[in-house]
């Protein structure tokens, strides 16, 4: 790569943006993941353009003129807002990935890293094997049109588009609100109040799915791997291993542990567990890479949970979050 480069990070404020701005600022140099001399890093937020307009998203890359384009915005959230809301996941979505693709194309961008989603049993050979899970078709569909626009752009154009597909991410700068997070930030946020407002902590279905979590800084520089070092078309699953699977109770486990919760905690298992498994195979990954070492999931777990109490008042909790904590 070249030392004058423009990386442009779509969704740079959210989970992994942030988690690629902290590998960026923090590692050192020499580091297979630092940011190199001369290179130009844009973390651009939701505020600066609606990547649902082409005109916005057009004006965006007229902006900044990246040569390259980490792409991690999207319409995003938790189980049941994925059942609730199945068509505006599928529809916005689409619109966002064709919107960030096209004005890469017209704008001459070098190189495109866009997301996928593991919301089907897959390697990287079975993406299009089968329906998604009814829970979330939408976003999963849309997320997987992502493959098809890629190769089109490659055998029309000639264009280096490509795709990552992360498994379950969580870490600092998540999105903690109640009604509209992932698993992890949801129960920490869960966690606390019943902590700090003496109630039970109780947990959404039986436990019993299993899930491959990653830590978003490890996801970072994952992704700096790919923008340095993979020039495929073909996707990559960005993920723990299958034999690091673990279960929704032992995440709840965990958070009880990383807080320190003495209270009531149970399951309630009249509510929906969603899909059982999430299976994803990082061989290809570990091959290309020859090796990565991933951070074990309960030191990640307590990393998460500590940034969560020291950065409350400023993090993503929500509305609901913030007067449960003003009870």
């Amino acid at each position: 790569m070249s030392s004058n480069n423009v990386i442009l990070v779509t969704g740079g404020t959210g989970l992994v943006g942030q988690a690629i701005k902290h590998v960026i600022e923090t590692e050192p140099e020499g580091s297979r993941f630092a940011k190199l001399p001369g290179e130009k890093w844009i973390f651009a937020s939701s505020s600066e353009g609606d990547l649902r307009d082409p005109v916005q998203t057009r004006q965006l890359y007229e902006k900044y003129k990246p040569t390259h384009v980490i792409h991690l915005a999207a319409l995003v959230g938790g189980l049941f807002k994925n059942m609730k809301y199945k068509l505006t996941f599928l529809r916005d979505n689409l619109l966002i990935n064709d919107n960030v693709l096209e004005a890469a194309h017209e704008s001459g961008t070098t190189k495109v890293i866009s997301c996928l989603s593991t919301c089907y049993p897959l390697d990287e050979n079975k993406i299009h094997t089968g329906p998604p899970h009814q829970s979330n078709f939408g976003y999963a569909h849309a997320k997987r049109m992502v493959d098809v626009q890629n190769h089109a752009y490659k055998e029309q154009f000639g264009h280096n588009f490509t795709s990552a597909i992360p498994t379950n991410v969580f870490g600092p700068h998540d999105n903690f609100d109640l009604e509209d997070s992932h698993v992890i930030p949801g129960l920490i946020h869960k966690c606390y109040l019943a902590k700090k407002n003496s109630t039970p902590f109780v947990v959404a279905g039986t436990g019993k799915p299993l899930r491959q979590f990653i830590f978003s800084r490890d996801l970072a520089k994952l992704f700096i791997w790919m923008l340095r070092s993979y020039d495929d078309v073909e996707p990559v699953i960005l993920s723990v291993g299958e034999d690091e699977e673990v279960s929704i109770k032992e995440v709840a486990d965990a958070i009880v542990n990383a807080l320190d919760f003495k209270g009531d905690y149970t399951f309630d298992t009249t509510r929906a567990d969603g899909q059982f498994r999430k299976p994803a195979s990082n061989k290809k990954l570990l091959t290309l890479m020859n090796g990565f070492e991933f951070t074990p999931f309960t030191e990640a777990l307590d990393l998460t949970a500590k940034w969560f109490l020291e950065n409350y008042d400023t993090a993503r909790t929500g509305a609901a979050g913030k007067k449960a904590a003003a009870q």
